[in-house]
């Protein structure tokens, strides 16, 4: 790992055994791109890299030379109005009017490490030897506003991090009306975009679009990084698969409004950019003042969706996720929500968690309806004090009994909402969201806390750290179960309101670092009404996260499937639930359900007392499963095999680290008779390496299991015969392949 600057050719170049990313000063003193992708060896020189050519129709810098001009060139901090046409990455009005912008090189600085973004969730190092820091100021001498562009490359694998400060150094106060991430201009187009999109109950979903002259984007305008869509874009060359193949994943380190696109001009180049959404934002800069913009995260890689899952995965669960719970495999626990709703007394739910302790569950987690007024979604948000018509010991008193029953206690918070029928509301009703004289629009009876104003997250705060320091709590599910509306604050003045969401998030920030701070042993899971807010911002506070409300095992293959295209295992909530499912009223075997869920956190949704014994017996025998493997499940190195979105049968599976063990699960959505043969070549094992097939008790090489393939026909590859147990839809089998011996 090494980022050299050549005085002589000013240019940059990061670099380590995987990526080369090397940019340079141009003769207007902006900073051009010249190359991103498999590393190549360091030169002095490599300006044939930066092509211009005189063409009809463009605007060019300089007199007396037509070839020049920013509209052909490749940048990586572009302005929109001096000569380049496409979308920029910065835009700021001064207080004339203007937008014109000229951002300089004025110096850069390299350090080892990677330093902290203040207020914002990032990427981290532990040592200083894990990463460096290439930082370029850039500054416009008209408004005196600079421009520090941070980047960070890691000594292991294709990643880059990127960042933007801007600085006001200038006497009039400016207006950041744009203010992006990351801007990665490539020089040519021919990729196929990937996205993840969806919405509540089915998000995730991988969707491709070819890329045409013009601008394909993603992004929210709600508040929360949304169920929509989710911060995450990749470009993969047309011939690339999960087993080989150049890609480029990008990810934005965000959780609220955000943008990312690509523009591909009349020439064929492309313009990546990735950053807060600009129609929801600007940001007053008075003189003195910053801006830091969140940062985006760009991996290369030339082997394929999987390996550039996998690095994603690794830099997301080891220096993205922080804190006690970081390393450590999750506990299985059970919820109650869909097993009582808001209809429950403490006796019900220890009823509930004793049977589950029965069985091997080690976490029972009261969700939703136990504070304030709340016997509906209607009242009670905002009031954090146990209901002791339900609770007459209170969430203390709660604690202690599932504590004594051999468990850990678990509680739900929606801490950024409030109802109009709570205490909170009718003491502060400026603290919401709203737009004075306008209607407040609500969402599930609920209205959005002003969380842009210190008071209100002071309040929250306090609520919600005296029952921590007060209760034996060891988990905590965050929701927020509605997009903002009327994003307004009555503490902000008119010239900052296109602040206020992105203030707000910072609020949901600071309460996260505030409560994570002071309760380092609680294992916090985000939620927005499922997956709403699943997204890598989180994931700094939060190891894990709800990763829908839709807990139907064969709506989450395709849930899980594509929420891996970014985020590791470990982070994805999965649970067993009721049947007949609770969103799709779909029946499925318990056994599938269990066999879906086992990628993932794994827990239950249901109440284990309805079960027969029979089902308890099925239940205590996955449990023991999910106790013997979780450490490869959730820390092994994922692979996609065979999609849900291009057939009727799922693939994917989880190799250790030392590739001893791997984990197959196959899913089957409809049942056939007279089928084909089949296999499915697996990937990560060790060639040399002999693995016992635990359904068969045969032993095959790595090397047959890559290369010929692992064998999954059954029965139905022909007719069934009389005897056997009877095949149906939604069937499923885990195949633990393991080495035996030393």
């Amino acid at each position: 790992m090494s980022i050299v600057y050549h005085e002589g050719s000013k240019t940059f170049h990061l670099f380590n055994g995987s990526i080369s990313y090397i940019m340079t000063v141009m003769r207007n003193g902006h900073l051009g791109q010249l190359y991103f992708g498999k590393a190549i060896r360091d030169r002095e020189d490599v300006s044939h890299l930066l092509e211009v050519c005189e063409r009809p129709m463009t605007s060019y810098i300089y007199e007396n030379d037509r070839t020049f001009s920013l509209e052909h060139l490749k940048q990586e901090y572009p302005v929109f109005g001096t000569t380049d046409y496409r979308q920029p990455a910065i835009e700021v009005c001064q207080e004339n009017g203007s937008r014109i912008s000229n951002f300089e090189y004025k110096g850069h600085e390299i350090k080892k490490g990677k330093p902290r973004l203040s207020g914002l969730p990032a990427t981290y190092t532990e040592r200083d030897e894990e990463a460096e820091t290439l930082t370029v100021t850039l500054e416009d001498a008209v408004s005196g506003v600079r421009v520090r562009l941070l980047y960070t490359i890691f000594a292991e694998g294709g990643v880059l991090a990127r960042s933007a400060q801007i600085e006001n150094f200038g006497s009039q106060t400016a207006r950041l009306e744009r203010a992006m991430s990351l801007c990665l201009d490539l020089p040519d187009s021919g990729y196929e975009w990937l996205q993840l999109s969806g919405c509540w109950a089915r998000e995730r979903h991988i969707r491709y679009r070819s890329l045409e002259q013009g601008v394909v984007s993603i992004g929210s305008m709600r508040g929360n990084s949304s169920h929509e869509q989710n911060p995450f874009m990749a470009l993969k060359r047309k011939n690339t698969d999960e087993r080989s193949g150049e890609a480029i994943g990008i990810s934005l380190v965000y959780s609220g409004n955000f943008r990312i696109q690509a523009e591909v001009d009349a020439h064929g180049t492309l313009r990546a950019l990735a950053g807060i959404e600009p129609d929801t934002f600007t940001w007053l800069l008075k003189p003195k003042e910053l801006f830091q913009t969140p940062e985006a995260v760009v991996v290369y890689t030339d082997q394929g969706l999987s390996h550039m899952s996998q690095t994603f995965h690794k830099l997301y669960q080891k220096r993205l996720a922080r804190g006690y719970w970081r390393d450590k495999a999750r506990p299985i626990l059970i919820n109650n929500w869909e097993a009582t709703y808001f209809d429950f007394t403490e006796d019900r739910l220890i009823e509930i968690a004793g049977k589950a302790k029965e069985c091997g569950v080690e976490l029972f987690v009261l969700d939703d309806g136990w504070f304030g007024a709340r016997s509906s979604d209607k009242a009670g948000l905002g009031d954090w004090t146990a209901n002791p018509r339900l609770l007459p010991n209170g969430i203390k008193g709660l604690a202690e009994r599932v504590e004594g029953l051999g468990m850990k206690f678990g509680l739900w918070f929606e801490p950024e909402m409030a109802n109009k029928d709570s205490d909170l509301y009718r003491a502060h009703p400026d603290w919401i969201l709203s737009v004075p004289e306008r209607n407040a629009s609500h969402g599930r009876y609920q209205y959005v806390l002003d969380f842009s104003r210190n008071e209100v997250v002071d309040a929250i705060y306090g609520q919600m750290a005296k029952i921590l320091r007060e209760a034996k709590v060891s988990y905590i599910k965050w929701d927020m179960n509605r997009s903002i509306t009327e994003c307004y604050s009555a503490a902000l003045p008119p010239d900052r309101q296109g602040e206020a969401f992105h203030r707000y998030l910072l609020g949901v920030y600071d309460l996260y670092e505030r409560l994570t701070g002071e309760f380092p042993h609680v294992l916090f899971e985000s939620c927005a009404s499922g997956g709403g807010r699943f997204d890598p911002g989180m994931l700094y506070y939060a190891p894990q996260g709800w990763a829908s409300d839709n807990s139907d095992a064969v709506e989450r293959l395709k849930i899980q499937y594509g929420t891996s295209m970014c985020y590791p295992i470990s982070s994805i909530g999965s649970h067993v639930s009721v049947i007949p499912n609770h969103q799709v009223f779909r029946n499925t075997p318990l056994h599938t359900r269990a066999n879906v869920a086992y990628f993932g956190t794994f827990g239950y949704e249901l109440d284990l007392n309805q079960l027969s014994e029979a089902e308890l017996e099925e239940v205590k025998g996955q449990i023991a499963f999910m106790k013997r493997y979780r450490e490869v499940l959730q820390f092994g190195l994922f692979y996609r095999l065979q999609s849900p979105f291009e057939g009727n049968e799922t693939v994917w599976m989880c190799v250790s680290e030392d590739q001893k063990t791997a984990i197959v699960g196959w899913y089957r959505v409809l049942n056939c008779v007279n089928g084909q043969y089949a296999r499915v070549r697996l990937m990560g094992l060790k060639p040399e390496l002999c693995y016992r097939n635990s359904r068969t008790g045969l032993c095959h090489y790595g090397d047959e299991l890559m290369n010929v393939g692992l064998i999954t026909s059954d029965e139905t590859a022909g007719q069934v015969p009389e005897g056997i147990a009877p095949y149906t839809d939604f069937e499923s089998r885990i195949y633990v392949l393991e080495v035996e011996g030393p």
